[in-house]
């Protein structure tokens, strides 16, 4: 790839926007934009040395190649006057109308946290980026094609930044392109970033690529006259181009699935365009009678469109002579639709009556995740914390990848491992929330079966139904989980609050192993801190920590003249004060004693491996003294052993001197590099892991990763859980009883 500056001026853009808008008030409009920006941003240089106002028509021209109306090109050459001259919205509006205004306005909160500035880029950030969309998608166009832009001009920004700018933009531009079926501006985004964060991959693929292209050309223009003579007799309008893989995709494929370059089929294709649908097959038919089709390579993208419109016929042949090719076979709505995604499908048409809330609830009737994605974001933009917002939209909606249907034919989409209870919250809150039962392909299935591909689902409800805590392990998608929570917190469920109470004092746990500092956490919680924030018991401290109206840092700093005055030592001596038992205190190699201080032997159970701040009991056994079980181990729980337990304690002197081991299950949805980061998470967080296996489950694609990791308490254990819910595509942790 050759990075060259290519510097648009008004009289580029006007000429290509004049191509479709021929309307003097609107052409006078757009003009009185670019005098205005111009004039806003006189003085002002990018870091290339070039005029600011070169970027404004930049992303001007990006916007109207895509044939967008009037106003989005305005906002498009507006879209920096705000932020950085000084300019008003009430001074926007009066000047170009209050839709123009508006626009801007929300690029202007979008970008205020985001690009050149020395800000890193958050979860808040993208939130904002993706309310605004849900509001109006015109301004996540706008931001597309000013992040283009800046793409375009990377290479005069310092390194780190040209970094950090190129992952940002696979992590979250090109993934919302590719939602939109924007493929020119995903494709362009995806190469630009590679260029800047693998530069010998870049360069070793596109030198590959540029070699097979010179040497498999002569046989695709060949194997392209021997499909344009055999259709030609049919009477079939057609057409033939040819194109070729991009470098990013083809890097996706040989570093992140396996694939070797010569692996890849599809790098070089044929496009077939056509009138119909019905031509579509009838092509497709000719193909296959002529050319020998490589199995398992057919996709049927026409009665399965993608989840952003796309629509195609996808075969792959051999030659005679062993060459693999891809045809793709379309209609010219269809390959215009591939090329544009939600651009051509809404391009402005000029004489219509353009109406931008018409046009985004047609966008959501057609593009069904979308429909979704704005309910997640209207419901819980505003008010869900940043980063579990951004975990839903990741899991629920971009990662989605499982089409079922409605009875009556609706595609709703899911993500792997979606039960009906999932499927019933995605149709609506109400039928989610009575849901009795559930029928897949007209069969009667349990609530909590995964759903695959294809399934015809039948939500059965009830009145008298309404959501149990049991629903918060059944469902998948975190939309279904959060409407579960709300409704059980609005009920007063006690197991709710209990939740809240346990999860807010691992929030300020986890706080205080990060600080590095070793006290208790409930040496933290002082009279002196309840009454700081107006609360009578720690337990109301925690749910705030859990609902998020306080943070661990305001409780540790309310706390400090505590913190400094307790470490581990003094933390041991009290432990070992309280526990009045001279043998315990000069015991220094049992982990566990009996509560009377008796020595005897003693050893930890293998079914359930309790570990120091577990509830124990010690079990006496026949020849083999007292085995230690967790107070829930199943093991202790049957009648016939009630006689013979006995009252057993951690030993203080030992408990922090060992560690020991416990079994996780934890179970992910399938993903490439899975293992990998759950392994990194671990060993960044200093985790000792023992044994480890996974076994992926076909009928999900979902694994289950099962490790045994040694730790020196619970309370390290919770820790290390807590850093795992965090890898992408974990969804639930268990300890394992054997």
């Amino acid at each position: 790839m050759e990075i060259t500056n290519r510097i648009y001026t008004f009289e580029d853009l006007k000429k290509t926007y004049s191509q479709y808008i021929k309307n003097q008030d609107d052409l006078a409009l757009i003009e009185r934009a670019y005098r205005f920006a111009d004039q806003k941003h006189a003085g002002q240089v990018r870091k290339s040395g070039d005029p600011y106002i070169t970027h404004c028509i930049g992303v001007a021209e990006i916007l109207a190649e895509m044939q967008v109306g009037p106003t989005t090109i305005c906002a498009g050459l507006l879209h920096d006057t705000i932020e950085d001259t000084g300019t008003t919205k009430a001074e926007i509006s009066n000047q170009f109308g209050p839709e123009v205004a508006n626009l801007v306005e929300a690029l202007t909160k979008v970008t205020r946290l985001s690009d050149y500035k020395n800000v890193e880029f958050t979860a808040e950030n993208h939130r904002k980026i993706f309310v605004a969309m849900a509001k109006d998608v015109r301004v996540i166009i706008v931001k597309l094609a000013d992040r283009l832009h800046n793409m375009r001009t990377l290479q005069f920004q310092p390194l780190d930044k040209q970094v950090r700018i190129s992952k940002e933009t696979l992590d979250v531009y090109s993934p919302i392109a590719h939602r939109l079926g924007l493929y020119k501006i995903q494709t362009e985004l995806e190469d630009l970033s590679l260029f800047y964060l693998e530069p010998d991959k870049y360069k070793d693929i596109e030198e590959k690529c540029n070699h097979l292209v010179s040497d498999a050309q002569g046989e695709l223009d060949k194997l392209k006259k021997e499909l344009t003579l055999i259709l030609k007799p049919t009477n079939i309008s057609f057409e033939i181009t040819d194109r070729v893989k991009s470098v990013y995709s083809i890097y996706k494929k040989m570093y992140k699935k396996g694939y070797a370059f010569d692996q890849i089929y599809d790098i070089m294709a044929l496009r077939v365009i056509t009138l119909s649908e019905q031509n579509c097959y009838e092509i497709l038919g000719y193909v296959h009678a002529n050319f020998k089709p490589v199995p398992g390579r057919f996709k049927d993208y026409i009665a399965m469109p993608k989840a952003n419109l796309y629509q195609s016929l996808h075969t792959t042949v051999v030659t005679d002579t062993g060459k693999f090719f891809e045809i793709q076979i379309r209609t010219s709505k269809m390959d215009e639709t591939a090329e544009s995604g939600v651009a051509a499908h809404w391009r402005y048409k000029e004489g219509t009556s353009y109406d931008p809330k018409k046009e985004q609830v047609e966008i959501e009737n057609q593009l069904h995740w979308f429909k979704d994605f704005v309910a997640i974001s209207k419901d819980e933009g505003d008010e869900k914390d940043a980063e579990e917002y951004m975990a839903a939209l990741s899991h629920d909606i971009f990662d989605a990848n499982v089409y079922v249907f409605t009875p009556k034919g609706n595609v709703i989409c899911l993500p792997n491992g979606s039960t009906p209870l999932d499927f019933a919250y995605r149709i609506h809150t109400d039928i989610g929330e009575h849901l009795s039962g559930a029928k897949v392909n007209n069969t009667l299935v349990p609530i909590s079966q995964p759903l695959k591909t294809g399934d015809i689902v039948e939500v059965i409800t009830s009145k008298n139904a309404s959501p149990n805590t049991e629903w918060l392990n059944i469902a998948t998608t975190n939309f279904a989980k959060s409407k579960i929570r709300k409704y059980l917190i609005k009920q007063n469920s006690d197991f709710v609050r209990d939740d809240g109470i346990k999860k807010g004092r691992q929030v300020l746990v986890d706080a205080l192993k990060e600080k590095r500092i070793a006290v208790d956490v409930s040496k933290v919680i002082t009279r002196k801190v309840l009454d700081t924030f107006k609360v009578s018991s720690p337990e109301e401290i925690y749910l705030l920590l859990y609902g998020r109206t306080l943070s661990p840092t305001q409780i540790i700093d309310a706390s400090e003249a505590i913190i400094k005055n307790n470490d581990v030592a003094a933390k041991t001596q009290e432990l070992a004060k309280s526990i009045n038992e001279k043998q315990i205190r000069s015991n220094n190699v049992d982990a566990v004693v009996l509560a009377n201080g008796d020595n005897v032997l003693i050893s930890l159970a293998n079914c359930c491996c309790p570990i120091p701040g577990d509830d124990i009991v010690g079990f006496v056994s026949t020849g083999q003294g007292v085995k230690v079980h967790r107070v829930d181990c199943p093991n202790i729980l049957r009648k016939d052993a009630k006689n013979r337990l006995i009252d057993v304690k951690w030993n203080p002197n030992v408990v922090n001197k060992a560690e020991y081991p416990v079994d996780l299950a934890i179970q992910c949805h399938d993903r490439d590099g899975l293992l990998v980061d759950v392994l990194n998470c671990l060993s960044s967080n200093n985790g000792k892991v023992y044994k480890i296996n996974a076994k992926y489950h076909p009928s999900n694609n979902t694994t289950t990763i099962s490790l045994t990791i040694l730790v020196k308490d619970k309370e390290t254990l919770g820790y290390f859980m807590h850093a795992l819910t965090n890898v992408k595509s974990v969804y639930q942790i268990d300890r394992v009883n054997h």
